[in-house]
């Protein structure tokens, strides 16, 4: 029982470890935060081309965050890494991180 639970945990590990370096890698979009607004739960970024959003050119947006908690590990002027998807809302952030 016990071999069944350490295996468990590390695939779960390396999942999470895959996750990451996929995310590192580019599937992120690059960007700049131009403004937080926490209140409203909202993100201001200035990004090139977002594939993965059908967006071809580069623009600034405001995206609304998927965790409030996430504007508090970023401020103005920092280069970002994010991911995002389309809800009938709008854009949301889904993940986001200072650019490396």
């Amino acid at each position: 029982m016990n071999s069944i639970i350490r295996m468990a945990a590390a695939a779960a590990f390396a999942s999470s470890l895959l996750a990451q370096a996929v995310f590192a890698q580019g599937a992120g979009i690059s960007g700049e935060v131009k403004k937080i607004d926490e209140g409203a739960g909202k993100i201001t970024l200035k990004h090139g081309p977002a594939k993965s959003l059908g967006m071809d050119e580069p623009m600034t947006m405001v995206y609304r965050v998927k965790d409030p908690a996430m504007l508090k590990q970023v401020k103005v002027g920092e280069k970002v890494q994010f991911e995002a998807e389309e809800a009938a809302s709008g854009y949301t952030v889904t993940k986001l991180q200072k650019a490396k």
